[in-house]
């Protein structure tokens, strides 16, 4: 049964969902005022999986997921106004290049991806809710705010008490607040911002509201899994649930997800320390499915550690696992069922994807084994390999073009896969002619230019490092 580390009660919990025909998901996305970075390929990368085994456990046509994306944001604004471009043409511009980076690392498409402009009367309709009901207050100033002081059992997702949290807050010189805890939920309109009319006045929504109305609006006011990175635990998850529960009245989310935070070089992410990467960028150097199991090696919760030698390992690993496929048309056979047992066992324990990515090894040692010596069974496990490594979304490319594509870099450098073929029939050539000098130096030349020269029975293949 699968168990999930629920971060409200900081439990492994066997995971119960409340409809198994219809198992629901919510994961925070992206604010889309700039290129995805390797953060975001984090949350992309881990929270595809749960959905992947999710939907291997219950049926895909059993599971909704939503994936939100936040259009409307201070940082939004000020980067349209810094590019003198519409809102709506910085945004468009930035969740399709969010698509095309997370379709190129495998990630599935979320059942639904709500935009929060495209979903304002809901969220006008939950801060409505929350001022009838007392929550929420207008302050002078034209905003809304949540007062946090009404909600029972504030604080209990983070591990934050009131008393702490208001000895460390401070209170801005032209804000209203009642409280140097609350949080704001509509924004009354500035000079040149845009803005929505409500019954406070022209103004716009704060962020956290936007998740509470599109999660509820797309999941109902009680689903299973809220997931996001580990910075968002505290303030936003935090005041979701306080806004959420105090509108709907329900228990809003059973199981809280956070992935860890990812760090370059040991040393956090940080434009300002020169180490901040983009999807982008790590893509012109890595194969897509490089970075997808470098993030899957370990596991969710615990920080991952970004440099190029930790990329290097996961480039080496994955050629391995394909090397092992290169060659064997799979079959429809039945496989090794105690490897699957281990693999499912490890997906079980928490989505412990290292675990699960070392029974892929197993399997491919056992192709290995017995590739020249039962042939049947060899077909049987590469299929097994291929159906369990598409529950973490690996090894989803035909062996030859995994192993045979490069990367020729802004000036050209580098062999195409042309060159190489006409290489080594030059090689094939020069060894027919007993020419062992001249096969010898071709290898060396393709081996320069990082290419690995295979000869066996079935003749010659090739690779690149």
């Amino acid at each position: 049964m699968l168990k999930i580390h629920n971060n409200l009660t900081r439990q492994l919990e066997s995971f119960q969902p409340i409809d198994k025909k219809n198992v629901r998901m919510y994961v925070c996305g992206m604010t889309v005022y700039d290129f995805c970075h390797i953060g975001h390929a984090r949350v992309l990368v881990v929270f595809d999986v749960v959905y992947r085994y999710l939907c291997a456990i219950y049926g895909k046509e059993h599971v909704s997921y939503v994936r939100n994306v936040t259009d409307i944001d201070d940082k939004i604004i000020a980067r349209a106004n810094q590019n003198g471009e519409k809102i709506e043409q910085l945004t468009n511009r930035f969740i399709k290049a969010m698509h095309e980076d997370a379709d190129a690392m495998g990630v599935l498409r979320p059942n639904e991806e709500p935009r929060a402009t495209m979903h304002m009367q809901q969220i006008l309709d939950m801060i409505r809710t929350l001022v009838e009901k007392g929550y929420a207050y207008a302050a002078k100033n034209g905003d809304v705010y949540y007062d946090v002081s009404k909600f029972v059992g504030y604080g209990r997702l983070s591990g934050k008490q009131l008393d702490d949290l208001r000895a460390g807050s401070r209170v801005e010189v032209d804000e209203a607040k009642e409280d140097p805890l609350d949080f704001v939920l509509w924004k009354a309109a500035k000079p040149g911002e845009p803005s929505w009319e409500s019954p406070w006045g022209a103004g716009r929504p704060g962020w956290h509201i936007e998740c509470s109305a599109m999660s509820t609006h797309c999941l109902g006011t009680h689903f299973d899994i809220h997931g996001g990175g580990l910075d968002l635990q505290f303030p936003h998850h935090e005041n979701e649930i306080a806004q959420s529960c105090a509108a709907t009245g329900d228990d809003f989310v059973n199981v809280w997800m956070h992935n860890g935070f990812v760090r370059v070089d040991n040393e956090k992410m940080s434009k300002s320390l020169g180490n901040f990467f983009t999807i982008r960028e790590v893509l012109k150097k890595y194969a897509p499915e490089v970075i997808r199991y470098f993030i899957l090696s370990s596991h969710y919760r615990s920080p991952l550690n970004y440099s190029d030698q930790h990329l290097d390992n996961a480039k080496s690993a994955l050629t391995t696992l394909y090397t092992a496929l290169r060659g064997i048309i799979p079959s429809k056979a039945a496989a090794d069922s105690a490897t699957r047992t281990a693999f499912m066992a490890a997906m079980d324990d928490d989505f412990n994807t290292p675990l699960a990515i070392a029974q892929l090894f197993e399997i491919a040692r056992e192709v290995n084994r017995c590739r020249t010596t039962d042939t049947i069974k060899a077909a049987a496990l590469a299929s097994e390999l291929l159906e369990l490594g598409g529950m973490l979304g690996l090894l989803q490319q035909d062996a030859e073009s995994f192993l045979q594509a490069g990367v020729v870099d802004d000036n050209g450098a580098g062999l195409s896969n042309q060159a190489i073929d006409t290489l080594i029939q030059q090689r094939l050539q020069a060894r027919a002619n007993k020419d062992w000098a001249g096969s010898d130096r071709i290898r060396d030349q393709l081996k320069a230019a990082g290419v690995v020269i295979e000869d066996g029975p079935q003749g010659t293949t090739w690779r690149r490092q």
